[in-house]
């Protein structure tokens, strides 16, 4: 750390550097709105933080746009169904996240009167918000001066002081670092220039030292040695699970679906059937876990997805059959209906495979005239 920098002259050369560059958001309230008065709205604070969580801006955006269409307001979003909020947020991932929304959305519209609490240590008694997520939430909507600390300004602390200690074990003085530096005014508008200054400036590969506010101060710059912080752990391999999917088409298109339980990964989303996900492939044959009796055959080749502590291979089977009567705990998709289920990447893939279209919605076309 550099005992001649005092933490107010580092805040105001960022905040300053953020009144010309910060990222136009569709969340957020920028510097020369807030000059016109304008506050931050808790809901759209809340509902993209939650969104952001292991989640790109560029992938949140869509879906972010397309919440506030539908539920402008944290009580819009409350009195909707579970599973119309699945069904938008299907393609985002992490969907305890999805679950955890809907729950706090009713909490805050029946306990809180639609008001959100006002500090970090009480946001975290709501669902799906942790230490993170709260603290962002109470910086942003209410400029509370706390720590707030996401991988972008972990990448930057890490960088000014030359942190050698690797992450996650490096969070405490992070975080300690960061709480040090947020000023008492602005405090929201501190915490997003550290974000931006991270997403634009301080990126994990080839950083932009020249045009950075905080170089002059930056210790891991002086050096030459930026690409070398955060330092992280050692890298584990992912283990892989295996598992088979099955592909029902009935002969009007549509598509044999269930929902997984609301306990564990993807709980509460739609799926294809299949069987469990073992650490072994499954000598079984293909007629063993599937829903039904059907001439099943298998796709050229499986389709694999990771996620974040393993690595998924699917062996698909398809089928094409005239059932009419779905199985117990299963529905049958239409082919209109398929693109909006809630369903995740993962089987939204399988269904690919064997069905390629089948999960992208259809264009509408013009009839001649």
């Amino acid at each position: 750390m550099i005992e001649s920098d005092q933490p107010p002259s580092l805040s105001t050369a960022l905040l300053n550097w953020y009144d010309r560059h910060a990222r136009r958001l569709p969340w957020r309230i920028g510097p020369a709105e807030r000059a016109r008065g304008q506050r931050p709205d808790p809901y759209r604070v809340w509902l993209s933080e939650v969104m952001l969580q292991q989640t790109t801006v560029a992938a949140v955006k869509p879906y972010f746009e397309t919440f506030v269409t539908i539920w402008p307001d944290v009580a819009s979003l409350a009195g909707a169904s579970r599973d119309d909020v699945m069904k938008a947020w299907a393609g985002l991932g992490y969907y305890s996240r999805a679950r955890n929304l809907h729950a706090c959305a009713q909490i805050v519209a029946t306990k809180h009167e639609g008001r959100f609490p006002l500090t970090a240590e009480e946001l975290k008694a709501l669902p799906g918000i942790g230490d993170y997520t709260a603290a962002a939430i109470a910086a942003i909507a209410y400029d509370e001066s706390v720590a707030v600390v996401d991988g972008n300004i972990e990448r930057v602390i890490t960088r000014l002081d030359a942190l050698d200690k690797p992450l996650p074990a490096g969070k405490k003085a992070i975080r300690a670092r960061q709480a040090a530096l947020t000023p008492e005014i602005r405090a929201g508008d501190y915490a997003q220039a550290m974000m931006d200054l991270g997403a634009s400036i301080c990126t994990p590969k080839r950083p932009a030292c020249s045009l950075c506010p905080l170089a002059k101060n930056c210790v891991a710059f002086a050096r030459g040695e930026q690409e070398r912080y955060p330092v992280k752990p050692d890298r584990t391999r992912r283990p892989t699970r295996f598992g088979t999917a099955y592909v029902a088409q009935r002969s009007d298109g549509a598509v044999l679906l269930r929902k997984r339980p609301d306990a564990g990964l993807l709980g509460g989303m739609a799926e294809v059937p299949g069987s469990e996900w073992t650490r072994e492939p499954s000598t079984n044959s293909a007629s063993d876990a599937a829903p039904i009796a059907a001439d099943w055959q298998p796709a050229a080749n499986p389709i694999v997805h990771v996620f974040t502590h393993f690595r998924l291979e699917l062996t698909v089977y398809k089928a094409a059959v005239d059932i009419i009567e779905a199985p117990h705990g299963t529905w049958w998709s239409s082919a209109t209906s398929l693109p909006s289920e809630a369903l995740p990447s993962a089987f939204k893939k399988a269904i690919e495979s064997v069905l390629p279209g089948a999960t992208k919605p259809k264009r509408k076309t013009r009839s001649a005239t």
